[in-house]
């Protein structure tokens, strides 16, 4: 249970609130959105003894602070399609606004799925504004000062139980819905506070059912509310594992970013086998973010129109505005494979079935091993590496900060797709769906995202395609199933 003295109390704040999620409506999607205040007392935690790199760590309540944040409720519009699970994002900070960044990669599995969804401002920057990655303040009061002037945040210290009070209150906030089970959820910044929840509070707070860790470095955030930027910008800052004695299911997803450092202590310290409560998917040519996250995710709504998806996952070196001297990454499998895990997860917490483990990435003295083509050898493999069109890393540029930590990319020459595939297009996508088939059997990818992948991988390859309705915009109006049906096609007269 929460630490606190009692749950903390909750009201609901009319009007629409301050949170991206996407540059489509939400009752659009079947969705309706809420926005709570919540108010409590928390309370921070000291060690009992040495916070290890085996993360048993054995913590006790210590002092106590009042606090209102907010959360973001968001649940299917028709109560009938509710799957019974809730996803809590512990919301990310780093660019100094309250960011929903699990819910930007998946929430096309959210919505299909009718999972409910929490987003939880437990920091204080996201809050009332601080030190972040980008230098800018986008805080709550920043944005709407007199909407959210009632809110307080004590420290980052008190985080960990105000994550802890949010999860307890979801069922009384979500009474006229049976939630049958708990997941929190956090990436990057947010993934290493929740690496520490786990080590340190879940054992004493005992709220969640399941914990998704999307993108973690080698560290943890501190427990006493210090800046998180002094572990990640500090080379002999430890790596953490999980403790060994994991309560619940603990699934993490690790990019090739993520486990090489970027900057940072990479995840290839902390790596640990899997156990019977612990599952990592490293994927290979992925990076901690990509063009999903800043160009894909924002229209992604399920019903955009498939020329404005190929788009936007076109190759770009304009990074927020700065021009770059490569591509960042642009690969698609960070957000299926996520999709996919998050699936596995839900059904693990659920039914104790256990997912499947994925290999590691290969390395050699900390570093990746390539292919011929730059291409990472190990991990969690899909089509776009397994039959590739071009190299997509994890490694990116040294601008920036955020230019480290969205990869490169490299489309393929001409010269190299003929002599990969000389059969044409239906060379190429005879090959990719058979990967693709391979995935989905090994439960890499959800069989719920096949059409739109291969009609996506149809639209993609880099030569004119003589369609029946001639152009790709004719393909995305017939829809996925066409794209199928035009593989197939092309499968049969290259056969002939």
């Amino acid at each position: 249970m929460p630490i606190g003295d009692a749950l903390p109390a909750f009201t609901p704040m009319p009007g629409k609130p301050a949170l991206l999620l996407g540059a489509f409506d939400m009752a659009d999607v079947g969705y309706a959105a809420e926005e709570f205040f919540v108010s409590g007392t928390a309370s921070s935690y000291s060690p009992v003894t040495e916070l290890g790199p085996d993360g048993r760590w054995t913590v006790t309540p210590s002092d106590t602070a009042d606090f209102t944040t907010r959360i973001v409720v968001l649940t299917p519009a028709d109560r009938a399609r509710f799957n019974g699970t809730v996803l809590v994002e512990w919301l990310n900070v780093s660019g100094g606004i309250d960011a929903p960044a699990v819910w930007m990669m998946a929430h096309r599995e959210m919505m299909r799925a009718g999972y409910g969804y929490v987003a939880v401002s437990a920091q204080r920057v996201g809050v009332e504004g601080g030190a972040n990655l980008m230098g800018i303040d986008m805080s709550l009061k920043s944005q709407d000062k007199q909407r959210y002037s009632p809110l307080h945040h004590p420290g980052d210290g008190y985080s960990y139980d105000i994550f802890s009070l949010a999860g307890q209150l979801v069922r009384d906030v979500l009474s006229d819905l049976e939630v049958e089970h708990l997941i929190a959820v956090g990436e990057s910044q947010s993934a290493l506070f929740l690496t520490t929840y786990i080590n340190a509070v879940d054992p004493l707070a005992q709220v969640y059912e399941g914990f998704l860790v999307h993108s973690r470095f080698g560290p943890a955030a501190p427990l006493d509310g210090g800046s998180i930027f002094g572990a990640l910008e500090d080379p002999t800052s430890p790596a953490i594992r999980f403790r060994p004695d994991l309560r619940v299911p603990v699934f993490t997803i690790i990019t090739e970013t993520d486990l090489f450092g970027a900057r940072r202590p990479g995840y290839h310290g902390a790596r640990q086998p899997d156990t019977q409560r612990l599952r990592v998917w490293e994927i290979a040519g992925t990076a901690h973010a990509d063009n999903y996250t800043i160009q894909v995710a924002p229209i992604d709504s399920g019903f955009a129109a498939l020329a404005d998806i190929v788009a936007a996952y076109a190759p770009t070196d304009l990074l927020m505005g700065q021009q770059l001297d490569h591509c960042i990454n642009f690969a698609p499998q960070h957000h299926y494979v996520l999709q996919a895990a998050l699936s596995q997860l839900r059904d693990w917490v659920r039914t104790g079935w256990l997912p499947p483990s994925g290999a590691p990435i290969e390395l050699q003295d900390g570093e990746p091993v390539f292919d011929e083509h730059g291409l990472a050898l190990g991990g969690v493999r899909t089509p776009w590496v397994d039959v590739p069109l071009a190299r997509t890393s994890g490694v990116g540029g040294e601008e920036t900060t955020m230019s480290s930590i969205f990869g490169s990319g490299e489309p393929f020459d001409a010269a190299t797709v003929r002599r990969l595939y000389p059969g044409g297009a239906a060379d190429y996508l005879g090959r990719f769906t058979a990967s693709l088939d391979a995935a989905i059997q090994a439960g890499f990818i959800l069989v719920a995202d096949r059409e739109e992948i291969v009609q996506l991988a149809a639209a993609t390859f880099p030569e004119p395609r003589r369609l029946e309705r001639g152009s790709l915009e004719g393909q995305a109006e017939q829809g996925p199933r066409h794209a199928e049906q035009e593989v197939q096609r092309d499968q049969d007269q290259a056969q002939k």
